[in-house]
């Protein structure tokens, strides 16, 4: 018997065609009834595709869209293998499918990618949820191992926010910024966000999941998002080839790793200084109820955060601050 996700992906793969398929039809292509594909339709318009019905002509998408292509990922990205590629229509969390597999299998390679087309349960840092329409954005998690323990990995967000950014300036999107510590931005409006779980000894060998997720082409009424946003739709006018976009950000990933790990943070930490959002702004650092108000002075040897602060005498200091979430004082 199919699983359920499986009947949804090939539900799917007959209505991208763009014309009309009947529930009477699916049923009996599928081998379920016209009742479990009226079922099917709706899970997968709560997963945010736009499915519309007319009496008499069945179900149809309201737009195109494009899914992701393992074939064509395995030609464009020639050092991968199959395995190394899970691509998926549905999963919880890309960050947690690659945990699962590092539980269950003998050898993980680094480089090794979780992609999805959406996520029941994508997590943002601090267990905020990220928001996961089907087919709107990219959802990517990638994994690499460390040697030295947690030190070593200490302001790698940055340095992958550095890469993300490369990789869609040469899509065509200009005047990008990043924001401490793990997210990107277009006028003032978050367009992606990377979280970074590590597991591993305090001194001994460590796993890296890179998850990011870079939206392209979102609804208007996605109510759950609570901050500003924008897509790559109207930063570049157009939906880029997500397919394409991918492999860059692989690429390009796969290289800052390999410099990261002989360089550590250092060889980043200019170049994320010149993309700072903040740069020379007053700011807030939110550390649970605590707030510290300075001016932003960009970020050290280690990643943290440098703010420039009145010390009890009433004198201007510059301190570092690692954790908490970064945000514009209001004036």
């Amino acid at each position: 018997m199919k699983s359920s996700s499986t009947i949804r992906n090939d539900i799917l793969e007959r209505l991208i065609g763009g014309n009309f398929c009947s529930g009477e039809t699916l049923g009996r292509t599928l081998g379920v009834s016209r009742a479990a594909i009226s079922k099917h339709i709706k899970a997968l318009q709560e997963l945010g595709l736009d499915i519309y019905s007319v009496t008499g002509k069945g179900y149809r998408l309201a737009h195109e869209i494009h899914l992701f292509d393992k074939e064509r990922l395995l030609t464009e990205l020639p050092n991968y293998r199959p395995e190394q590629i899970h691509l998926l229509p549905v999963v919880d969390s890309t960050n947690d499918y690659l945990k699962q597999l590092l539980q269950t299998e003998q050898e993980v390679v680094p480089g090794t990618l979780c992609i999805a087309e959406a996520q029941t349960a994508g997590r943002g840092r601090q267990g905020k949820r990220w928001v996961s329409p089907f087919g709107c954005s990219l959802y990517c998690s990638f994994y690499w191992p460390f040697d030295g323990g947690f030190q070593a990995v200490s302001g790698l967000s940055l340095a992958v926010g550095l890469a993300l950014v490369s990789a869609l300036e040469g899509f065509g999107a200009k005047q990008l910024g990043l924001k401490w510590p793990n997210d990107i931005y277009h006028d003032n409006k978050k367009v992606a966000g990377i979280l970074v779980d590590v597991d591993g000894q305090m001194h001994g060998s460590c796993h890296c999941i890179i998850g990011f997720g870079v939206n392209l082409v979102l609804p208007n009424n996605i109510d759950e998002i609570s901050q500003p946003w924008s897509d790559l739709r109207q930063i570049v006018g157009h939906v880029p080839d997500k397919n394409a976009l991918a492999v860059a950000m692989i690429q390009q990933l796969n290289k800052t790793m390999l410099q990261f790990q002989h360089d550590g943070l250092k060889s980043f930490i200019d170049k994320w200084n010149d993309y700072d959002i903040y740069k020379e702004q007053e700011v807030a650092l939110i550390m649970g109820e605590n707030r510290i108000y300075g001016v932003a002075k960009g970020i050290d040897q280690t990643g943290a955060i440098r703010l420039a602060i009145k010390d009890d005498t009433g004198q201007t200091v510059v301190r570092s601050f690692f954790g908490g979430e970064i945000s514009v004082r209001a004036v």
